[in-house]
C-alpha cells in the first residue's frame, strides 16, 4: 500500500475514532468515573506510552530550556484546558452538539491566528467566519430536550471555549513543531500538561470504583484512553507528515457525522431541524474559510 493512501487512511481512521469516542465518553462519565478523574486516566497513561515510544525515537534536539515556557503554555492550552473542558462539557451536553461544536476549530483558529499572527483575513473568510460562528450560536442558544443532555448551555459552552483553548495551542505550537519532531512535542505537552491535571482530577480517580468495572466498562474506558487519545494522536501526525495541511483538514467534515450516527444508534439522540440548520451553517462557514485560505496560499 503506498504511503499517500496509508496517510490518508490514518487521517479518517482518526476521525473515526474521534468521532465514536464521543458517544463512548459519555457512556464512561459521569456513569463509571467522573470527567476529571477520566482525564488523569487518559493523561497518565498516554504520558507513560509517549515515553515508551521514545525508545524507538530519534529526536532532533534535546529539550531547550528556553522552550519551556511555550511548552507549559501548549500544555496549558492544549492539553490540560482543552481536555478538561472537552469531558465535562461533552458529560453535560448531546454528543452531537459537541460534534459540530468541535468543527468550529478551525474557525477559532483563523480568528486566533488573525489577533497573534497578524495573519490576514479576505471579506470571504469573514463571511465564513460570521455563517459557521452563528450556527454555533444558534445550537447553544436552542431549547431541546432529545438526548441525555443535563445542562445543554454550560456543556455546550464548554465545548466551544475547549475549541477555543485548542485553537490558541495550534497557534502557539507552530513553532516548536520547526524544532521538535512531532513526538517529541507531544510528549512535552502531555508530560507538563499531567502536572496541570492531577489536581483536578486526583480526588475523582481515586473514588471511582475500578474494582466493580466489568469487562465492557473496562472495553469502554481503554477506547477513550488508548484509542481516542493516545492513537488518534499518533494517526494525526503520521497523515499530517505524508499529506498537506489541507487535505488532511478535510477529513474533519467527517468527524460530526460519524458522531450523529453513533450518537443516533445508542444513545437515542435525535436529528432536528435546528440541528440540521444549525451543522449546514457551520459546515458551509468552514468550507468557506478554509477554501478562502487555500487560495491565498496558491498550489503546493
Amino acid at each position: 500500500m503506498e504511503q499517500r493512501l496509508k496517510a490518508h487512511l490514518a487521517v479518517l481512521g482518526a476521525n473515526l475514532i474521534f468521532g465514536v469516542n464521543f458517544s463512548i465518553v459519555k457512556f464512561v462519565t459521569p456513569g463509571l468515573i467522573k470527567p476529571f478523574g477520566l482525564n488523569v486516566v487518559r493523561v497518565l497513561v498516554t504520558t507513560a506510552l509517549l515515553w515508551l515510544m521514545h525508545l524507538w525515537e530519534k529526536p532532533k534536539q534535546p529539550l531547550l530550556k528556553k522552550d519551556i515556557p511555550l511548552f507549559i503554555l501548549c500544555a496549558l492550552t492544549g492539553i490540560a484546558i482543552n481536555q478538561l473542558l472537552f469531558i465535562k462539557g461533552l458529560s453535560i451536553t448531546y454528543s452531537i452538539h459537541a460534534a459540530l461544536l468541535m468543527l468550529c476549530t478551525p474557525l477559532f483558529i483563523t480568528i486566533t491566528a488573525f489577533f497573534f499572527l497578524k495573519e490576514k483575513i479576505s471579506l470571504p473568510v469573514i463571511g465564513g467566519l460570521a455563517l459557521g460562528i452563528a450556527g454555533a450560536v444558534m445550537l447553544i442558544t436552542a431549547k431541546e430536550n432529545t438526548g441525555s443532555g443535563t445542562n445543554i448551555i454550560l456543556g455546550d459552552i464548554m465545548i466551544a471555549l475547549n475549541a477555543v483553548s485548542y485553537a490558541i495551542y495550534f497557534v502557539l505550537v507552530k513553532p516548536l513543531i520547526l524544532r521538535y519532531t512531532p513526538l517529541q512535542v507531544l510528549r512535552w505537552a502531555f508530560t507538563f500538561g499531567t502536572i496541570f491535571i492531577l489536581p483536578f482530577g486526583w480526588n475523582q480517580f481515586i473514588e471511582a470504583p475500578w474494582s466493580s468495572f466489568s469487562n465492557t466498562e473496562y472495553i469502554a474506558i481503554a477506547f477513550v484512553v488508548i484509542l481516542a487519545t493516545f492513537l488518534g494522536y499518533l494517526l494525526n501526525i503520521y497523515g499530517l507528515t505524508h499529506l498537506q495541511a489541507s487535505a488532511a483538514g478535510t477529513y474533519i467534515y467527517s468527524q460530526p457525522i460519524f458522531a450523529t450516527l453513533v450518537a443516533v444508534l445508542f444513545l437515542n439522540e435525535a436529528i432536528t431541524p435546528v440541528k440540521i440548520i444549525s451543522a449546514l451553517m457551520i459546515f458551509a462557514g468552514v468550507f468557506l474559510v478554509q477554501k478562502s485560505k487555500l487560495r491565498r496560499s496558491g498550489p503546493g
